[in-house]
């Protein structure tokens, strides 16, 4: 039984999210659990009598959203999903979402969060400074960031982005591994360097560690140059029509250059490539 945790603001791309999840896991038996997160930092405080207290206030939007996020599952469960070992759980909380989504993390033993993102722009972009950038870094859980315009479709392609410096544990790369099997994609285990560098005795000992790993599957190496990883990447998702993109978020000199550059980019991401994060 899988645990999933899909955070949600009642928005259409959080909603489109939740879809994605389900034909993700059509044929998997699964929790999933909807979490409201309420924010009662901008509800004004007054001392007033004859005034609506802040307490007030965060009670009716408190009530507001549990029929809200009940309405939802109910939509979900009998129109969205069709298995009926399907179970949806709500959740509402009165926290920070990081914190929250951490203590959901921990007491429901989630295997993976679902969330949406939004924004024309690109996802190098929009994470930047968003909560599903502060999710995906400070929350220590498997997480699938799906774009708003993302429409679900059969995975044939994933593109596995890495730099080959760090050792990648079994236990990290089986959710990928899992998630290849089950619809006998292919991954393309793609290395991108800014010259013409040849690769030094830890990388080729860990390059040949990942082909081990990835021997019974369908998978290719390719090898790229290019000033800037994340022009590059893109690049590599649209030549190849890549479904899905996935990388270990320990791996940050890749990690930071494809989702946080700072830098302003004509340049965007494709916005319908949803973003698998291994922790």
């Amino acid at each position: 039984m899988k645990n999933i945790l899909l955070p949600t603001d009642f928005s259409e791309n959080a909603l489109n999210a939740i879809n994605y999840a389900l034909h993700m896991f059509e044929e998997s038996a699964c929790n999933f659990y909807l979490l409201h997160v309420v924010k009662s930092s901008g509800f004004g405080i007054s001392d007033s009598p004859y005034m609506i207290s802040a307490t007030q206030v965060s009670d009716v939007y408190t009530q507001t959203a549990k029929a809200r996020l009940k309405d939802l599952s109910n939509h979900i469960s009998t129109t969205l999903s069709t298995n009926k070992k399907h179970k949806f759980y709500t959740i509402i909380d009165h926290n920070f979402l990081v914190d929250s989504m951490r203590q959901q993390v921990a007491e429901k033993n989630i295997h993976m969060i679902v969330m949406g993102t939004k924004g024309a722009t690109g996802l190098k972009k929009l994470i930047v400074g968003s909560n599903t950038g502060d999710v995906i870094t400070k929350v220590h859980c498997n997480a699938l960031v799906v774009p708003e315009n993302a429409t679900y479709t059969t995975l044939k392609e994933v593109a596995f982005p890495t730099d080959f410096s760090m050792l990648y544990n079994i236990d990290i790369l089986q959710p990928v591994v899992n998630v290849v099997e089950k619809h006998a994609a292919a991954i393309r285990i793609l290395n991108i360097s800014k010259k013409d560098t040849v690769l030094n005795t830890d990388q080729i000992k860990n390059k040949e560690l990942l082909e081990d790993y990835f021997s019974h599957i369908d998978h290719s190496f390719h090898f790229l140059t290019n000033n800037k990883v994340e022009n590059a990447v893109q690049c590599f998702v649209e030549s190849r029509n890549i479904d899905m993109i996935t990388m270990v978020a320990k791996n940050l000199n890749y990690f930071q250059h494809i989702l946080f550059h700072s830098k302003i980019e004509k340049i965007s991401y494709h916005t319908d490539v949803p973003f698998l994060v291994l922790h």
